[in-house]
């Protein structure tokens, strides 16, 4: 009866922590799409769906007719809407992507709706130009799609308290000018304000709220009210130290720090960002509905604030985290070092009550053992990190396509199987050690290394803390509990197992959500950040494993192979499931420089390892810096015969030296004829130069980096742009001019892509490039 009774409790624990984890993943997918028949007032991706038909039917970069259509589309829309739009022109300058300053001559579209008492703007933004070679269904169509449906459903209910002004960027692909032209020069943003930007980054999972502004503690607040929040405090840590960048970048560098705000996108189906398959059929409704039902209903929870406090920050950022149900967990980042301070006291304490007790159910527990099982905690940490490298190995391997991308186009199969190998580490790691060291003293390891890690956390990443911090504190607890309150009392094994599963269901609902949302957020290309995430799971769980997995060896066996088998079974499926075909065709990237002074033009390559196809074009290495400085590492390159490409051209129209100084004014011009390439839009003029100490484009000062200009101006028209640099009197000036355009289709040589053969979504796929060097 006994006996019955206690496999009737590990059942009961193992289907609840499955129930609980499943309730924690669902908490992290977007909800089902409302159709076009639903109330006025409330968000529907079917009637948005239309605004992303609009914006994704053409190919449309910054300086492009096609995107000179959509923007009037949008101001059409917005006049429908009943509202005043204004299309602005600006220049706007950012030096946020590398080294390099960029500049563009820009046009945002903007309107306001009013409030009955406003207290500050609210301003929502997305951008509506897309990458060179992109449709832009999803990057930013559903940026633009939310915008529009958001402002007519705010115009079917009562005014808001505040203004709400709508913000259509241009610029955002070629060098976020459009937002930094607003934020510079625009007069509604002249008293700063709380900012809402909506992003896309693939075409599909959840809209994550994954960046807010320094002391964030309020506008968390505001967002918990959205039906469905998801986000991770952790998530913004991470952003902020990736060198990635979108609209809300130029609010966060504003010196006046006038703005706070949010920053939210979908990121699963990376595959097809900024690549010619971001259209409008392969974008997922319920993703476009996430991002919209979030969308309106914290513009209306802003709308209804007082703007003049949320957009000063709050004292402190705020730790968050998604929970079952559609709530959202926050508590003061004050409490991160009270919470890691206590979860490591929980974790000694525990240590000290086992090693004074020495033996549980006959197994030592001395300090010796906790040592050692601590120690040994080392090996699934690192094996989860290897695992992960080992699988992205052999994948590449496999199917060296992989190597272009982050993700592949369907990766379920293998996310599966790095979970299995996760699991796998983690049950070798118990089953071979479980002998020798017990698993009480592999369990207080386990708890012992989350206390430690939530440590670390909380100094170089608070608001990731939790992570670790939560599930050590509980299951010390559990395990303080399991040793002074079960001790010899009938059912004693029975309640062992219930507290454990109480504890360790604290990490469930803490690490699952991160788990699933760092799969698309980094991909397998960096798989070791999901993977240790997986670990500490792994590790949460392992008093669990502890008091559930019988002591027979057999019992072992059959956990370390069924985890095994997993991997197996889902890294096969995988493969079989993904392949590359004309809808999931592998990225290859290639471009064309013309060098003008010497008539030598080749193709170019900056994959890792050309793909067949590009190898007929480029398979030698090839330093091309000093003349494209574009290109800093060394690339894959082949001879090629020159096309008749007209060279950009810089003309001195005022010279002149004022003692140590010489100041040259210049024009320059992209040159006479058709645009660079075969895609009818030239993307940008680049200028590179030494010895040189300030500059200006077209206005705005761009920064000089000790003597070395490299900076470029998008889209310029056939007049060009006038730039002004400073140098030494006694200097002469030699500047490299390198003109880029768009499309291989028509250059010598060029044959088009089979089927099967795609191109990669980025800035250097499709890339025509004509320089030149002019001595002044």
């Amino acid at each position: 009866m006994t006996l019955t009774r206690s496999r009737a409790t590990s059942l009961a624990c193992i289907l609840f922590l499955l129930l609980l984890t499943a309730l924690s993943v669902q908490a992290v997918q977007p909800p089902s799409p409302q159709d076009a028949d639903s109330p006025a007032g409330e968000f529907s991706a079917e009637r948005a769906f239309a605004t992303v038909e609009a914006v994704g039917g053409e190919v449309h970069p910054h300086g492009t007719a096609a995107n000179d259509g959509v923007r009037a589309w949008i101001t059409g829309e917005l006049e429908r809407l009943g509202l005043e739009p204004e299309e602005v022109d600006g220049v706007g300058m950012s030096g946020r992507l590398g080294d390099q300053s960029r500049v563009a001559a820009t046009t945002n579209v903007v309107a306001t709706i009013p409030g009955s008492d406003s207290t500050g703007p609210v301003f929502l933004m997305a951008h509506y130009d897309s990458a060179e070679v992109s449709y832009g269904g999803n990057d930013d169509g559903a940026g633009v799609a939310t915008l529009l449906e958001t402002a007519r459903a705010l115009g079917e209910g009562e005014q808001l308290r505040n203004d709400v002004v709508l913000v259509f960027t241009d610029a955002e692909e070629a060098c976020l000018c459009g937002a930094e032209a607003f934020a510079h020069a625009d007069p509604r943003a002249a008293d700063g304000g709380v900012v809402v930007n909506v992003e896309a980054r693939g075409s599909a999972g959840p809209a994550i709220m994954f960046e807010t502004s320094d002391g964030n503690a309020a506008l968390v607040d505001a967002y918990a009210q959205v039906p469905k929040p998801v986000g991770s405090s952790l998530g913004v840590e991470v952003y902020r130290i990736l060198p990635n960048d979108t609209d809300f970048s130029p609010f966060l560098d504003d010196p006046a720090e006038r703005f706070t705000g949010l920053n939210s996108a979908y990121i699963d189906g990376s595959a097809t960002y900024h690549s010619p398959l971001d259209t409008p059929d392969r974008m997922s409704l319920a993703s476009l509905q996430h991002h919209g039902s979030s969308a309106l209903a914290l513009v209306r929870e802003l709308g209804a604030g007082d703007v003049s406090v949320l957009a000063e920050p709050s004292s402190s950022d705020a730790t968050y985290f998604t929970l079952p149900g559609g709530l959202l967990a926050r508590y003061p980042g004050w409490l991160v070092w009270p919470l890691a301070l206590g979860a490591l006291a929980a974790v000694g304490a525990l240590g000290v009550l086992l090693a004074r007790r020495r033996a549980i159910r006959g197994v030592p527990t001395t300090a010796g053992r906790l040592v050692l099982g601590f120690v040994s905690g080392l090996v699934p940490l690192a094996g989860a990190v290897l695992a992960s490298m080992a699988l992205w190995w052999l994948m590449v391997a496999v199917r060296p396509g992989y190597d272009e991308m982050l993700d592949p186009w369907r990766p379920w199969g293998f996310r599966v199987a790095l979970l299995g190998l996760v699991a796998t580490v983690g049950a070798g790691w118990f089953v071979g050690l479980r002998r020798s060291l017990g698993p009480v003293a592999l369990s207080y390891g386990a708890l012992a290394w989350l206390a430690v890690l939530g440590l670390v956390l909380a100094a170089f990443a608070p608001g990731g803390s939790y992570l670790a911090a939560l599930p050590a504190l509980a299951g010390a607890v559990a395990g303080l509990v399991v040793v002074v309150r079960t001790r010899g009392r009938t059912g004693g094994l029975s309640a062992r197992r219930v507290v454990a599963t109480l504890g360790a269901a604290v990490a469930v609902v803490v690490l699952a959500p991160v788990v699933v949302l760092f799969f698309p957020a980094l991909g397998l290309a960096t798989g070791a950040a999901p993977a240790l995430v997986a670990m500490l799971l792994v590790l949460a769980l392992t008093p669990v494993v502890a008091v559930l997995l019988p002591r027979r060896r057999l019992a072992g066996r059959i956990l370390l192979g069924g985890c095994g088998a997993l991997t197996v079974v889902a890294l096969v499926t995988g493969f079989v499931v993904d392949r590359f075909d004309a809808e999931h065709p592998e990225p290859t990237r290639l471009a064309y420089v013309l060098d003008a002074d010497t008539g030598e033009a080749r193709w170019v390559s900056d994959e890792a390892t050309p793909a067949d196809w590009t190898a007929r074009y480029a398979d030698t290495e090839t330093d091309l810096s000093a003349a494209f400085p574009m290109f800093g590492d060394p690339v894959w390159s082949g001879e090629s015969d020159a096309a008749d490409l007209p060279a950009p051209r810089a003309e001195v129209t005022r010279d002149e030296t004022a003692g140590d100084e010489r100041t040259v004014t210049l024009a320059v011009t992209p040159g006479e004829g058709a645009s660079v390439g075969t895609a009818g839009a030239l993307r940008y003029v680049q200028l590179n130069a030494d010895a040189v100490t300030s500059a200006t484009v077209a206005g705005r000062e761009v920064p000089v980096d000790g003597t070395t200009l490299d900076t470029r101006y998008y889209a310029p028209d056939a007049d060009g742009f006038e730039v002004v640099v400073t140098l030494p009197a006694d200097d002469e000036l030699e500047l490299r001019l390198v003109a880029a355009g768009g499309g291989l289709e028509d250059l010598p040589g060029f044959e088009p892509r089979p089927a099967g053969v795609g191109v990669a979504g980025s800035h250097t796929s499709e890339l025509v490039l004509v320089g030149t060097t002019v001595t002044l």
